[in-house]
């Protein structure tokens, strides 16, 4: 039975998964090319396989298409997005993700890019290597208010973080914990509300097409010119080019970013910009994590193979 693995950081720092996977009897095929994989190479790499350990690699109808052997996808991670869900239904594909491998470590990556950026660390890293040792003063992190778009496993994770630094924290969400909102000191908003009222902003959501440029031009034009923008979750809950305009008209203080709609993003314009701080899709690449997460792939992969 053949297989494909996609995701760069699987098995990267513990190779026994792939033992687990070839002990079941599967015929592993992997992504060697260095990056994500192209729709047409997904389709051709999966054409053979009854299953599937996926990254952020596309599942669009089209590759589905060129898969009819496909049995069971394990998403390496919790956004199913990049996956269409409705055909994998229409045909019985076994949809999977690691629920809560990895929260701890997004959340961790989430608060480095809130003090990241209001202290502008990225900034004063590059002057001192460039022997510039002049002072540049950041903004103050402890006791301001936060806005968490998404109180799910990650956006609990951040709670707890912020709690350390005495924050007011707002949230936004469709479905609510009353009791943990209570217990946690957490006030429940809508969305412009927090846009408003939070000096820091981040996103913990999934990306539907009711959150998709939910950050747009509006809803930026209203932050407090002092409001920093987080967005660990997935690039297209943000109108770029709103976020752009508004990062290079000085609307607003900074933005942290690990996702972009397009990775690497082509607009040239945010490598010059040193109000943001810039990641490439690695909020979940800790140690801990990706073993978490591939242990965890791995045993949903062969519980929906009946393996």
């Amino acid at each position: 039975m053949n297989i494909l693995v996609t995701p760069r950081s699987f098995g990267k720092t513990n190779p026994e998964l792939f033992d687990r996977l070839r002990d079941a009897g599967l015929t592993v095929a992997r992504n060697n090319t260095g990056g994500i994989l192209s729709a047409d190479q997904m389709r051709e790499m999966l054409a053979g396989c009854e299953g599937v350990i996926l990254g952020v690699d596309p599942m669009n109808a089209e590759v589905l298409a060129a898969a009819p052997r496909l049995r069971a996808i394990a998403k390496y991670g919790v956004g199913l997005d990049n996956i269409d869900l409705n055909r994998c239904k229409q045909r019985g594909i076994a949809v999977s993700r690691t629920t809560g491998a990895n929260s701890n470590a997004v959340a961790d990556y989430a608060f480095a890019l809130i003090l990241a950026v209001a202290r502008k660390m990225a900034a004063i890293d590059r002057r001192c290597r460039a022997g510039d040792w002049g002072k540049i003063t950041g903004a103050d992190v402890y006791g301001k208010t936060l806005g968490i778009v998404g109180l799910g496993a990650v956006g609990k994770c951040v709670v707890r973080r912020a709690r350390g630094f005495d924050m007011r924290i707002l949230a936004s969400d469709i479905v609510w914990d009353d009791p943990y909102a209570e217990t946690m000191g957490i006030e429940r908003v809508d969305i412009e509300t927090l846009c408003r009222e939070a000096d820091i902003i981040t996103l913990h959501t999934e990306l539907t097409e009711d959150t998709r440029a939910m950050i747009n031009a509006k809803r930026l034009s209203v932050m407090k010119t002092s409001a920093i923008v987080i967005n660990t979750a997935r690039g297209g809950l943000i109108d770029e080019g709103a976020l752009l305009a508004a990062l290079r008209g000085g609307r607003i203080y900074g933005a942290g970013l690990d996702v972009f709609e397009e990775e690497p993003p082509t607009e040239a314009a945010w490598r010059g910009l040193e109000t943001v701080v810039m990641g490439s899709h690695c909020a979940s690449s800790t140690l801990g994590a990706t073993e978490a997460m591939g242990r965890m792939a791995v045993d949903n992969l062969l519980r929906d193979l009946n393996l």
